[in-house]
Formats: structure tokens, C-alpha cells, sequence
């Protein structure tokens, strides 16, 4: 849901193209498709996740991407842990609006739980959208890349 509502956000900006979003789990079953409700969700949000298939946090990803937005501290710390040398670029969404905060994951609510969950990422994107484009951006420059 974040990943799809981060790509709408970006969708109205001049530099939209310069953008590579994707998402990862730290324990996805590749290939799999999103939740339903997952899908109702974004679909009242005016997105289309249908045709997504989940993929697997791996070194590779790591590494051809600026930031690395979690959604829990656990998944922060973990990444950190696996890639050391990348944790300069591991945050907690949460983090991109000043606070260190869990968004719940609903994978075995009900659909106000989906709703609720994708309600805070959109707070959280909306609001901290202005440090997610500074922190990709001075990640880009220092490795001589285009923002993703």
C-alpha cells in the first residue's frame, strides 16, 4: 500500500520519472499477489495494486535504492543488521515526520485495519514527502546516480 501511495504522491511532480519506487518484505513470499483487502484499499484511494507481486528484501535491492523506507523498528533494526554498510540509509517511515512509531501491519485484520494502516502511511508520506526527496537526493549525489 505504502509503495502505492507513495507513486501517487510522486506522480504529480515535474521529476516523477527520475523516481524508481518499488516494496519489499523482510519475510514476503515472492511472487505472491497483494492482500485483498490491500487492494480494496488502494483501489478507494485511486490505485491499482492488482497486478503487484511481492518480492524479498536482497543485497541487490539494497543497493540500487537511495532510501529504505520500514514500516516497523524491528524491520529497521533487522535491515541494519543484514546491511551495515547501508544503515545511513535505513529509516522507519515514521521517522520522515519526526517520530518513532509502528505502523500495524493488517495482513490478518479486517478492512478497517487496511484502512486505518493506509491512512497513517498516507499522513506519514504526505507529511514527510519533502525529507523522503532530500534523503534519496543526498544518497544520489554522493554515489553519482539519478534519485530513485
Amino acid at each position: 500500500m505504502a509503495e502505492a501511495i507513495l507513486k501517487r504522491l510522486m506522480q504529480k511532480r515535474a521529476d516523477a520519472s527520475k523516481w524508481q519506487i518499488a516494496s519489499a518484505g523482510t519475510w514476503a513470499q515472492p511472487g505472491a499477489p497483494p492482500a485483498l483487502l490491500s487492494q480494496l484499499v488502494v483501489f478507494g484511494m485511486g490505485g491499482d495494486i492488482s497486478a503487484h507481486e511481492s518480492q524479498l528484501v536482497t543485497p541487490e535491492l539494497i543497493r540500487n535504492y537511495d532510501l529504505i523506507l520500514t514500516m516497523e523498528r524491528q524491520q529497521k533494526e533487522g535491515l541494519i543488521l543484514r546491511f551495515p554498510t547501508h544503515s545511513n540509509r535505513i529509516f522507519m517511515l515514521s521517522e520522515m515526520v519526526g517520530r518513532v512509531e509502528d505502523i500495524p501491519d493488517p495482513i490478518i485484520g479486517e478492512l478497517a485495519d487496511y484502512q486505518a494502516s493506509a491512512q497513517i502511511m498516507e499522513r506519514f508520506l504526505t507529511d514527510g514527502l519533502t525529507k523522503i526527496q532530500r534523503l534519496a537526493r543526498r544518497h544520489a549525489i554522493k554515489k553519482g546516480s539519478s534519485i530513485m
